[in-house]
Parts: C-alpha cells; sequence; structure tokens
C-alpha cells in the first residue's frame, strides 16, 4: 500500500500537495522556514518581523513561563480594534468577541510551557484568516492531565500583507529565556531547496501487523506526523512515544473530544487513544520535543467509521503530553493488541 497523499501539509488542495512536500523527494518548494526569534533573556513579547510575503504561513510558538502569563497575538504593529476570534478551551463552548486589539489564543493564565501551532491565510487584499491549536502542559507528571485550546480568527486588514507577528504576554510573569516563534512560509512560486520540515521515517506497512512503528530517527526539537491506518476490525488505535524503544509505561496524559463533544481527560496512561472505534483513520500531529520539559503534544484525526456517503466520519480532537523530562522523542507508533492494521506513518523534523 501506498498513499502519496501523506505529505506534509495539512489544510489544503490536493493540487497543492506535491510543490507542498518540496517535490520528488522533499527537494523543492516546500515550507521554509522565514524567520524565528528566540529569548536570549526573560521578556513580556516574543516579535518575529520583516517577514517575506507568502501565500500562506505556519507558525510554531513554543513558549514557558516564569510566573503567571498568557498570551495574545498582534500583526504588523497593529494595536487598533482590528481583531475579531472565537475559542474553545478544553473543549467548553465557544467564546467570541468582535472589535478587540489582539488575537486572543490564551488558556487563562497559566504558569506552565505551551505548543502552538497556526495556519494563516495571507492575501493582501482580503481579511488575514487563522486557525490555531495549542496545548498546555499543566501541572507537572502523567497524574495532571493538559489543557487545549482552538481558535479561528481574523485580522480585518485588506491593505497589506503580514510582514510581523508579536506574541505578547500582559500578565505578572514572563516569557523565560528559549521561548521562541518560528514563523514558516509557503507559497506556489516558490523554488526553493531549504525546507523546514525534514523527512525523518517513511513507512508503508502492506501486511497486516497489530503495531505500525517508525523505527528510530535523528530526534528534532519539532516534529509533524501523519499516519493512515485501515483496518476492519471496529478496534481504535492508541499512540505512543519514546526514546530508542517506545515507551509503555504509564507516563501519558490527555485530554480529547469525540465528535465535538465535552472534553475526557485522562491521566497516567500507557499510550494515548488518538480515535474511537473504526474502520480506517487518518490522524495529523505535531510535538514539540524539548529534553528537559514534558512533551507536548497536538493531535487531530479522522475514521470512515462505515463505509459510503449514508454515514458521516467520526472526528478526534485532542492534546496529550508525554512526561519524559530526560530525554528526545525519537520513536513513536501506534498500536493495538486486539487488531491488525495496514497503513502508512510519516515523521518529519526540525530543530
Amino acid at each position: 500500500m501506498s498513499l502519496p497523499y501523506l505529505q506534509p501539509y495539512f489544510g489544503l488542495s490536493n493540487s497543492l500537495q506535491t510543490a507542498q512536500a518540496g517535490g520528488a523527494g522533499g527537494a523543492v518548494g516546500g515550507w521554509i522556514e522565514l524567520a524565528r526569534t528566540t529569548l536570549g533573556s526573560a521578556g513580556d513579547s516574543i516579535s518575529v518581523s520583516s517577514l517575506a510575503d507568502k501565500r500562506y504561513y505556519m507558525t510554531l510558538v513554543n513558549t514557558g513561563a516564569s510566573g503567571t502569563v498568557t498570551n495574545f497575538y498582534q500583526f504588523n504593529g497593529d494595536t487598533g480594534s482590528n481583531y475579531a476570534h472565537r475559542n474553545s478551551s478544553d473543549g467548553g463552548a465557544d467564546s467570541p468577541v468582535v472589535n478587540t486589539t489582539q488575537y486572543d489564543v490564551g488558556l487563562g493564565l497559566g504558569t506552565t510551557p505551551e505548543f502552538t501551532v497556526s495556519y494563516i491565510a495571507n492575501l493582501s487584499a482580503k481579511e488575514k484568516l487563522i486557525q490555531t491549536h495549542k496545548v498546555r502542559q499543566n501541572t507537572a507528571g502523567a497524574g495532571n492531565a493538559p489543557q487545549r485550546g482552538e481558535y479561528v480568527g481574523k485580522w480585518a486588514n485588506t491593505s497589506s500583507v503580514f510582514n510581523r507577528i508579536d506574541a505578547i504576554n500582559n500578565q505578572s510573569g514572563d516569557y523565560p529565556i528559549g521561548s521562541e516563534v518560528v514563523v514558516l512560509g509557503w507559497d506556489p512560486a516558490d523554488t526553493h531547496t531549504t525546507n523546514f520540515w525534514e523527512e525523518l521515517a517513511s513507512v508503508d506497512q502492506t501486511s497486516g501487523a497489530n503495531t505500525l512503528s517508525s523505527g528510530v530517527f535523528t530526534s528534532k526539537k519539532y516534529l509533524w506526523i501523519q499516519c493512515y491506518l485501515d483496518t476492519n476490525d471496529g478496534h481504535d488505535p492508541v499512540f505512543r512515544v519514546g526514546n530508542t524503544t517506545v515507551d509503555t509505561g504509564s507516563n501519558y496524559a490527555f485530554r480529547r473530544s469525540y465528535n465535538g463533544g465535552a472534553d475526557t481527560p485522562a491521566t497516567s496512561q500507557g499510550s494515548l487513544v488518538i480515535g474511537n472505534t473504526l474502520t480506517n483513520c487518518f490522524h495529523n500531529i505535531f510535538i514539540v520535543n524539548n529534553s528537559a520539559n514534558e512533551k507536548l503534544i497536538i493531535y487531530n484525526g479522522i475514521s470512515v467509521s462505515t463505509a459510503g456517503a449514508g454515514t458521516y466520519p467520526e472526528r478526534t480532537e485532542a492534546a496529550g503530553k508525554w512526561a519524559n523530562t530526560s530525554s528526545q522523542i525519537d520513536i513513536v507508533d501506534f498500536y493495538k493488541s486486539t487488531a491488525t492494521y495496514t497503513g502508512n506513518l510519516r515523521v518529519w523534523g526540525s530543530d
């Protein structure tokens, strides 16, 4: 089995996939790092400026907390009431806000590390549209589930493109040293050979087995994982990570929403549950993989449920953490002891 659509992109049409992946072998025209700012001293803002004009942006925001912080973004230094957004925290009801001075991606007040992934559509004559997913570590240890947030927003500017993003804290604490904002860009005219996302593992499993493993790969600070699984026995898989070998201990915690329902938190688990009863499914996963911190994971999935247009698919939205603070992830797998899978697994990464 080979699924060529497992490429490093998300949310764009299939016609863009080859270019997004960087052509044959990922060599030309994929996501490029435009700029990053990493704090060398504690502060209340992280600014990334002089951004090249690209049709789409992806941002990776990796922040800690010295004291109490919250997060919002501003674009091009615009502090006027030109933003609107809606958000859901821990699977709760949406909170819409209009005519505000920032794009709010906070989860209330926090004192622990956070990881945020956003996509931005950037046409000068259109309002700029943003999608964001976030995970916050919460209290350390697998005995405490992380928090998660989902956000959509717009910057009501129709006369210019992005050239600057500021992540700002307005609480009494600070972002500590090492907190950073990374901005990636993609445009259909790109022909560069300096892709941000490097393929670390590629596995096509054509014979049924109860584990689909990446094998050991080179560890990177940021990981992006996509997996397609095919099974006919109605069992949901779990996701596990590790260093050299997969960790099967009770070192995971997560919360997830199934088909838009209330979040279900789970602590001190032997894995991350990534779906519900299914036939075949597709999962998209981001991880910030700092050795000395708990590994924060954002994951979303869809499963067919029952074949045919007469039944709707199932969806899962979740955030998790691996409570390891001594090593980086360099192996992942999808597993279920009572099921067998064929499928495809791709892992990309970057420092």
